[in-house]
């Protein structure tokens, strides 16, 4: 640990040897059975007496932070010593701007062990492709880069990158106008950085994802809610001061259906007459499980307006942090400069490592794999609530993706257990009240178990909290 004295402080240099010493036991810092350094090495190292450090030693001995060892110096006193009541004060009362401090969280933290997690974006690290990935990332680490990389990406992974959306999505991207990201929403953060000025209108749908609109809000944009229908986005509903549009087209989060090919027509038109770029975030197209894909706005757009985002934290982990989006050219010099003085560069281990992934077939494997057990897990979930859900609940249909929505009745406020997690539909609206429901992920959950996490969601329907018992 690292000692610091000033000369000039009023407190003195043996306070000063205690607080630090002392603060460093507390937090865990220094830990019981650590042996301090000798009082003479630190007396050294500081350019005092060694009466000054042997004093601090002598107080936090007398208090039982630590005890004298024959032969073995100071050492850390095992008994593990209270730290002080509350938060560390400090003189300074530093707050966030407003528009950070308003940033509502996604989410809860589980309060206890989650068995039945529903909650969307968990998936089964059961299916992570553990050996393929290991051989992957042991081979990026026999050449390490001794400098920083590309801020758009390797090249080797924008040119597998590339390759693979076309042959998957059918996208229309060089390796240059691909750029590597730390998930979708890094992208959305970059695109609206540089495409989107501080008080400008950007339109989501509405229910929409909550972080990107989080996101958005954090920037000091207005963000307007589009309502959805049947069909996707209701374009005639768009605001004419729009900078920019973002939409979940191929499914449509949270209520699942795709944006119909008429809808994706209309909306690059009116892109194309209003010139506002549109955001596609084609989060977890690999997983279809009915009818053929549409094609994505991005192959649709001859003009250049749509920006296409990616990730892979639906098909591989979110612990990755791996995603992409594919811009017009114009676009790549802001978003380059941009990423250097943020932090520079993808991790580029990482890179290399996806990369290998793609190019080797791996990634193609895991995929099917995936959609096999997922295709297994969304039939046990949609049959299962078709039984088990109580009067007045409605399933959405849903043709792709890893969760299925559910329609509740107004005013329902299921009763609480702490190892059941779900997702409230509510929390999907953000500028009107929506209606009652329930997001719920199968991913994450093996088909063993899913029967008896139907049961245990499904009971807390049949169930309602205390305070609405006998109300409905």
């Amino acid at each position: 640990m690292e000692l610091f004295l000033d000369r000039s402080d009023e407190r003195g240099l043996t306070a000063q040897l205690y607080d630090q010493l002392r603060e460093a036991i507390v937090a865990g810092q220094i830990r019981p059975g650590d042996r301090l350094r000798a009082t003479r090495r630190v007396a050294a190292e500081l350019g005092v007496a060694r009466s000054t450090v042997a004093e601090a030693y002598y107080r936090l001995g007398a208090e039982g932070y630590i005890t004298g060892r024959a032969g073995g110096g100071s050492v850390v006193s095992p008994v593990p010593v209270s730290p002080p009541d509350g938060p560390r004060r400090t003189r300074a009362h530093l707050v966030p701007v407003p528009a950070a401090a308003a940033v509502r969280p996604y989410g809860e933290r589980p309060v206890a062990p989650v068995v039945y997690d529903f909650r969307p974006g968990t998936l089964d690290p059961a299916l992570f492709p553990t050996a393929d990935w290991r051989r992957s990332m042991l081979r990026a680490l026999d050449h390490p880069a001794g400098s920083y990389g590309d801020p758009a990406g390797s090249p080797a992974l924008r040119a597998a990158l590339a390759h693979w959306v076309a042959r998957s999505r059918g996208v229309r991207a060089t390796a240059d106008e691909v750029f590597v990201t730390s998930g979708a929403g890094h992208a959305v953060d970059l695109i609206a950085r540089v495409l989107v000025p501080p008080g400008s209108v950007v339109a989501v749908e509405e229910p929409g994802y909550p972080p990107v609109v989080e996101l958005l809000r954090s920037h000091g944009l207005e963000v307007v809610g589009v309502p959805v229908d049947a069909e996707g986005i209701v374009v005639d509903a768009l605001p004419a001061r729009a900078r920019l549009v973002y939409v979940t087209p191929s499914h449509q989060y949270p209520l699942g259906m795709p944006m119909s090919r008429r809808r994706r027509l209309e909306l690059l038109d009116w892109a194309a007459r209003t010139g506002c770029p549109i955001v596609e975030d084609d989060y977890d197209s690999e997983f279809r499980h009915a009818a053929r894909p549409l094609e994505p706005l991005q192959r649709l757009d001859a003009d250049g307006w749509v920006i296409y985002v990616g990730t892979f934290s639906k098909s591989l982990s979110p612990a990755l942090r791996l995603g992409f989006l594919v811009a017009p050219l114009t676009l790549v010099p802001a978003l380059r400069a941009l990423r250097q003085v943020i932090d520079w560069s993808p991790p580029q281990a990482t890179q290399a490592a996806l990369a290998t992934l793609i190019e080797a077939g791996h990634l193609d494997r895991h995929l099917r794999r995936c959609r096999g057990v997922y295709a297994e897990r969304r039939k046990l979930l949609w049959d299962g609530l078709g039984a088990a859900l109580p009067a007045g609940h409605r399933r959405l249909p849903s043709v792709a993706g890893l969760h299925i929505a559910v329609l509740a009745p107004d005013g329902t406020e299921p009763a609480v257990r702490p190892d059941v997690r779900y997702s409230r539909l509510s929390r999907s609206y953000f500028t009107r009240t929506g209606p009652d429901g329930y997001l719920l992920g199968f991913a994450g959950i093996p088909s063993a178990v899913l029967p008896e996490a139907i049961r245990a969601f499904c009971g807390l329907l049949r169930h309602p909290a205390p305070e609405l018992r006998g109300a409905r």
